[in-house]
């Protein structure tokens, strides 16, 4: 599973850079564009708006795979370690949860109801670009059991302690 993991972790990685290199140079066209030729493009700023929601779906899920995600520990180091180890499988299946029923079922969902709908500024259809919803949520869902079970079987802590020691 960790080589699976370690494997995902670098194809998303790229696919996020990709995403964020399409996103820096479609916002370039857009803005010469408009600025310089006086003519602006429609087509760029639907392009822009749903690569930037790509990016942070996809991007999310790295996040998750790297436990990176936001954790208000303060309260938590303070418990004992018992009831951390506690705190933290409740915390894995609640993201769990919310990952396949928001966004696999929900985005599958929404993906199904506006597949036929067609965007103006794009020769494209809504439903493959909603895909990224339920995608995302698999991914987070298979980090989310990763993460799980390295916290089950003591590989990884309850709190990961990623902050700086301040003197």
């Amino acid at each position: 599973m960790k080589t699976v993991k370690t494997a995902l972790d670098s194809a998303l990685a790229w696919f996020c850079v990709t995403l964020f290199a399409v996103l820096v140079v479609d916002v370039a066209w857009q803005v010469f564009a408009r600025q310089v030729l006086d003519s602006p493009s429609g087509w760029s700023e639907e392009l822009a708006k749903y690569v930037f929601i790509w990016l942070g779906l996809f991007g999310s899920a790295l996040v998750f795979g790297e436990r990176g995600h936001i954790l208000v520990d303060f309260a938590v180091d303070k418990l004992p370690p018992r009831v951390r180890w506690v705190v933290a499988i409740l915390m894995q299946l609640m993201i769990f949860a919310f990952a396949a029923l928001v966004l696999v079922y929900g985005g599958w969902s929404v993906s199904q109801l506006a597949w036929e709908q067609s965007l103006a500024g794009l020769p494209v259809r809504v439903g493959p670009l909603y895909l990224a919803l339920p995608i995302s949520g698999v991914l987070i869902c298979f980090y989310t059991v990763y993460h799980l079970v390295a916290i089950l079987v003591g590989a990884e802590s309850a709190v990961e302690d990623t902050e700086p020691d301040v003197l």
